[in-house]
């Protein structure tokens, strides 16, 4: 109950205060007179004035409210380390039941997790969240239960939004002491095939380390080792690191575990180099004219990322018509340049309805097929040019070719259709119109007929003979179109048919795109959330494992999104190096900056929180002496102070905030009680005048 006195005048305030002086007025002129009764008469007068402010004692009903506790336990990454975890429950589940068995106080629980956003331990934000919606005069004190490891600091006691202690109880020993690698330059794009460097230094913190001492260090691209060398600490290295293909490469650092060293998770730093390319060169040899002769250089050349050179033979060597060199239109066709010096310099070179002519002589055909086995690829387009005397498969590129002519050519309409394994293929999967039957794309009217020797069937022609081959030999590639009326989808006859993403996929493939690999396992981030994609011609797949930098290994259900891609996500939060395996497959993935402020410092400390704990009044201890027993302080309860901590204890603050349940008030001088006091002071006042 708290009373208290108010008034609600009944005239308005300039007339209360002139009734005031007329009163003082006469007062002071019937003392001055020695009239008698003066006094009584200025007391009446004063009562009455005191009637009209309408004074009235207040009764206010409150009820006390409790005192806010914040409980901040750290769960972020660096807190899994040497036994902290374990420390940390234990410590929050003591102080929560000390808490709690004291009256007055209403605890909250606030869990800081590593956000994923390379930010660090965010213990402070996560505190102004879990306490946003309380008065910063009901808040009773915070308790950070932590490594000392905080990223977001407040500059000053004022910007914690309240008055009350902050207590800090750390987890670890005095005793740590860590290896760790700081990456000092590390470029984000570099050319396929050239050389790129990364800086990193190699440091050592904690009890007996010191600069210079001989550390090996072990260089990792997309999981394989490809150098090691020795580095010293404290001194900065340079490592020249090759781009070995397009897309991310990933480049891990790792140095040698340190003796009795906290965590050798930071013992590695990971860079991820984007691969770009320089323009694909692209050879194209047109042989017999045909009507579908431009569609493949319309659609090279529409290409950005494609360099094309085309030749297209006109004039055999056997033809002569008496025409003057001198006076001859065409370029002559330099095939010791292009299949002999300049061969290794093409990354697809494709033949379309090319017929032996004497052009190129047999050696020539040697030095393709060598190209083929040392990482090049070959595309024969072919038409009747194939099944007759002059095909292809007469030259030493046969050991190469995956189809052998039967020297028939079927000439009849039909629709392409995807063989069993193109529904899977990575080249063909998902071709717009192949979810009907037939196909919604215009008909062919003529293909190769061939026996495959080799390689894999993605399209069927008529009575399901091989349209589509595509084959590996040794490092290269090779594929066979066995069809020269693809031009009939790219011209739009019967609607036309999906002629650029399949020509397109095609080349792609051949070049040896990583997107359009068979068998192929990738990892990627969207929001936060893990997707792997899982491609493969098999009907089914295992589990995939999903390793995260911190060891957890956690087993994520692939699902088939569609014939042959197979996709599962995991929410992660943790910012490192994941590794991702599904059978005999891995790769890695790396989340977050490439130096997370995470583990840029491990080692336990009281230093960083100790500031705020002193100007809040309360303290920051360890829980852990170098190999002692947990020693978690006593909570007790306490007024306002300016120390909220001493040897063994922590203080929390009990607040004086209340909330109002009601008024009661009674007036004083209004009613039967004013009008009998008023006619008491005007009878005195009447019978002192009387004598």
């Amino acid at each position: 109950m708290v009373w208290s006195l108010s008034f609600d005048p009944l005239l308005p305030l300039w007339a209360l205060i002139a009734g005031a002086v007329i009163t003082l007025l006469l007062t002071s002129l019937s003392g001055f007179l020695s009239l008698r009764g003066w006094v009584l008469r200025g007391i009446a007068m004063a009562l009455l004035l005191l009637a009209l402010g309408n004074p009235a004692i207040e009764r206010e009903d409150r009820e006390p409210l409790s005192s806010v506790v914040a409980l901040v336990v750290d769960k972020s990454q660096s807190q899994r380390l040497a036994g902290r975890e374990t420390t940390t429950d234990e410590t929050a589940a003591e102080i929560q039941n000390r808490i709690e068995a004291l009256n007055g106080f209403d605890l909250r629980v606030l869990e800081a997790r590593n956000s994923g956003s390379g930010n660090g331990t965010e213990l402070f934000q996560t505190l102004s969240n879990g306490l946003a919606d309380v008065p910063p005069e009901r808040v009773g004190g915070a308790i950070i239960i932590s490594d000392g490891q905080i990223h977001d600091l407040p500059e000053s006691v004022a910007s914690l939004g309240f008055d009350a202690p902050v207590h800090g109880l750390i987890t670890g020993t005095a005793d740590e002491r860590d290896r760790r690698i700081v990456l000092d330059k590390a470029p984000r794009f570099g050319l396929v095939g050239s050389e790129q460097t990364v800086s990193l230094t190699v440091v050592d913190q904690g009890q007996g380390t010191g600069p210079g001492d001989a550390v090996r260090l072990t260089v990792k691209r997309d999981g394989d080792v490809i150098t090691e060398r020795t580095a010293r600490t404290g001194e900065k290295i340079d490592i020249p690191v090759g781009i070995a293909h397009g897309g991310d490469n990933i480049f891990e650092f790792e140095a040698e575990p340190l003796a009795d060293e906290l965590t050798t998770l930071n013992n590695r730093a990971v860079v991820t180099i984007d691969g770009i390319r320089e323009n694909l060169r692209v050879l194209l040899v047109s042989g017999s004219p045909h009507a579908g002769e431009r569609t493949w250089r319309n659609l090279l050349k529409s290409d950005a990322s494609v360099d094309l050179v085309h030749f297209t033979i006109l004039r055999p060597p056997e033809k002569q018509d008496g025409t003057p060199i001198n006076q001859l239109s065409l370029i002559a066709f330099p095939t010791r340049e292009l299949f002999s010096v300049k061969i290794d310099e093409f990354d697809l070179i494709i033949f379309d309805r090319y017929v032996r002519r004497g052009v190129l002589p047999m050696l020539y055909f040697d030095n393709i097929a060598r190209y083929v086995q040392d990482g090049g690829a070959v595309l024969l387009a072919g038409g009747p040019d194939y099944a007759e005397g002059g095909s292809l498969y007469r030259t030493p590129l046969a050991p190469i070719l995956p189809a052998r002519p039967t020297g028939t050519v079927l000439e009849q309409p039909y629709h392409a259709t995807l063989a069993e394994l193109g529904e899977r293929h990575p080249v063909t999967r998902g071709l717009p119109g192949s979810e009907q039957d037939p196909p919604a794309w215009s008909r062919w009217f003529r293909a190769v007929d061939t026996e495959l020797d080799k390689g894999q069937t993605l399209m069927s022609g008529p009575s399901d003979t091989p349209l589509l081959v595509l084959n590996r030999e040794g490092e290269g590639r090779v594929a066979m179109l066995l069809s020269d009326h693809v031009w009939l989808w790219a011209r739009g006859f019967e609607g036309g048919g999906p002629h650029v993403p399949l020509l397109r996929r095609l080349a792609h493939w051949l070049m040896q795109e990583p997107d359009l690999e068979e068998e192929a396992l990738s990892v990627s981030m969207r929001g936060s959330e893990l997707i792997v994609e899982r491609q493969t011609l098999g009907e089914s797949v295992s589990n995939a494992t999903i390793v995260a930098p911190t060891g957890e290994q956690t087993d994520i259900t692939l699902t088939e999104q569609q014939p042959g891609l197979w996709t599962g996500s995991l929410p992660v939060t943790e910012t490192g190096l994941f590794t991702v395996t599904e059978g005999d497959m891995s790769t890695l993935i790396h989340v977050g900056p490439q130096n997370p402020r995470e583990y840029t410092d491990v080692l336990s400390t009281a230093d960083l929180l100790d500031p705020i704990s002193e100007a809040t009044g309360g303290a920051t201890q360890r829980l852990r002496d170098i190999g002692g027993d947990l020693d978690v302080p006593r909570v007790v309860s306490m007024q306002q102070s300016a120390s909220y901590a001493g040897n063994g204890w922590i203080g929390l603050k009990t607040t004086e905030a209340s909330v109002l349940n009601g008024v009661d008030r009674y007036p004083l001088l209004i009613g039967l009680l004013g009008l009998a006091v008023l006619l008491g002071a005007i009878s005195l006042t009447w019978y002192r005048e009387g004598r």
